[in-house]
């Protein structure tokens, strides 16, 4: 692919409506042999067409995730809706440009046909100008639809008119008047209006409703049965030819689950201004990633992390990383800024969350100076440490508990033992965080010995290691039995109250903090 030429070749690879097996030959083909792989999805990260062609990637791929701004939510941008959809689409083919531009073949997923109200026709449009571009068609939803309900759309001389769920209610209801079948696309928040064009031109009776033709969750049934508040966008109601549908057929089902809430969504940066993003990335891998912090990580030009935090983002040619030691977060907040003072999109990568003895603080002291103060910067969160290995183990952080970490190189040891022995003494749950490191590893012995003089020796302690990752090592013990030999960096220790219990069950003991108290 793309041999014959110094730049890429844009191929709008269309996946038919849901089923992988009715993906075409050769879409599968250019799937599994390209460099980049990009798709669309809602803020939620979920892609209906990357999931479809999940059993043709390769796994090696480059992805880019193109994640809308907006879908069906308000938005802040100053060119509403449309201001923000148009950046979008331009701001994503560039995206694509700078792979196209390097000689990277790029397949972008279109679920059913890329040029059939697909989101494949936006970036056709900003980059067939530009590069190579080639359509691979796919099965419409409309095709799909008609196989779901084993119904024939038309027959002999009928007339088939494929309109969408957004046209006014009168419009709609004279078209539908005037066709012999007809298929109506873009339902969801339409649906009301729709049925109610279906009822004013006299055809209700006729039409039929198919929700996730194909897929796992497909539902068919009359079109005047359905509830309008559990109609989703991924649906469409179908009009038969008097002459095809001759030889009745009944078709059974209900509707699904109701539409998920909207909400509103932050202000994206404008066109050509830049940002720093500080996002957290959990504890280990992909898994622990939320939608939110993957759609900034795809979006960014630039990664700036310590080493070992960068490794977890999965690498992208079009990015450009810049590692740095762990003891400098000051210098790499800096440079942060820097980047997004020239117009880039600067993702700071952290571990866990960006907030908890991470990169944000960094990030906004050094933002704070005078010739920062106009440069963009937002912080997601992640999960963090502490979650993770409660949740490991059931519910230690249940009821109020402090976050504390053992590290004096920021602040004086003195500090650490007072607010340890304030924690003990008001009987908080504590997560203990950087716990040891080879220039000071006395001091968990010693924070165990101090946390002595105030918690019963048969404390619960939960020591967890690299929880989610490869290294993963989950110890229960008391804060008597406690032993700082099995204690490193990467372990997060949690002490109980003494509320906390260890309860056996199915054999595996359970931590948990209940969240009455009594007395």
């Amino acid at each position: 692919m793309g041999a014959d030429t110094a730049t890429g070749t844009l191929y709008g690879v269309g996946l038919g409506p849901g089923d992988p097996e009715l993906v075409t030959i050769k879409a599968a083909r250019l799937i599994r042999a390209a460099d980049v792989i990009a798709y669309h999805s809602a803020r939620h990260g979920r892609s209906i067409a990357r999931r479809i062609a999940e059993p043709y990637l390769r796994g090696d791929q480059v992805e880019e995730a193109l994640v809308y701004p907006v879908t069906t939510e308000t938005t802040e941008h100053p060119g509403g809706y449309q201001g923000a959809i148009d950046e979008f689409y331009a701001e994503a083919a560039e995206r694509l440009a700078q792979h196209l531009a390097a000689g990277r073949d790029v397949v972008l997923l279109a679920e059913g046909d890329p040029l059939f109200y697909g989101s494949y026709m936006h970036m056709h449009k900003r980059l067939a100008g530009r590069f190579r571009a080639e359509v691979v068609p796919g099965v419409t939803s409309v095709s799909a639809a008609a196989a779901a309900l084993g119904k024939p759309l038309v027959e002999r001389d009928e007339v088939l008119t494929i309109l969408p769920g957004t046209l006014p209610r009168e419009e709609l209801a004279r078209r539908l008047a005037a066709t012999d079948s007809a298929a109506v696309m873009k339902l969801g928040r339409t649906f009301g209006n729709v049925r109610g064009a279906f009822a004013d031109a006299g055809r209700l009776d006729d039409a039929w409703f198919v929700e996730r033709a194909t897929m796992d969750g497909q539902r068919t049934g009359r079109l005047a049965d359905v509830d309008p508040d559990s109609v989703p966008y991924f649906s469409l109601a179908v009009l038969p030819g008097e002459v095809a549908s001759s030889i009745p057929e009944e078709v059974a089902g209900d509707v699904a689950e109701p539409a998920p809430g909207r909400e509103p969504v932050p202000t994206r940066r404008s066109a050509g201004q830049g940002e720093v993003v500080v996002v957290g990335t959990g504890p280990a891998g992909r898994d622990w990633l939320t939608p939110q912090v993957a759609a900034a990580l795809a979006a960014a030009d630039d990664l700036v992390g310590y080493g070992p935090y960068l490794d977890r983002v999965p690498p992208n040619p079009r990015q450009t990383r810049h590692a740095s030691d762990n003891r400098v977060e000051a210098e790499r907040a800096a440079h942060a800024l820097d980047l997004a003072a020239s117009g880039r999109s600067v993702a700071v990568v952290s571990a866990g969350d960006p907030g908890v003895f991470a990169m944000a603080t960094a990030v906004l002291e050094v933002a704070s100076e005078e010739k920062y103060l106009d440069v963009p910067v937002r912080v997601l969160p992640g999960l963090t440490a502490a979650q993770a290995v409660a949740a490991a183990v059931g519910a230690p952080l249940g009821h109020d508990y402090a976050m504390i970490s053992l590290s004096d190189r920021l602040k004086p040891w003195d500090v650490v033992a007072d607010r340890l022995v304030a924690a003990a003494r008001a009987d908080l749950a504590i997560a203990i965080y950087n716990p040891r490191s080879r220039a000071r590893p006395w001091q968990v012995g010693a924070a165990r010995d101090l946390l002595l003089e105030h918690r019963a020796p048969e404390t619960p302690v939960v020591l967890g290691r690299d929880v989610g990752g490869a290294g993963e090592r989950i110890t229960i013990t008391t804060l008597a039995g406690m032993d700082p030999e099995q204690v490193d960096m990467r372990t997060l220790l949690i002490i109980g109250s003494s509320t906390t219990r260890v309860v056996t069950r199915n054999g595996r003991p359970t931590v948990f903090t209940p969240r009455h108290y009594s007395g």
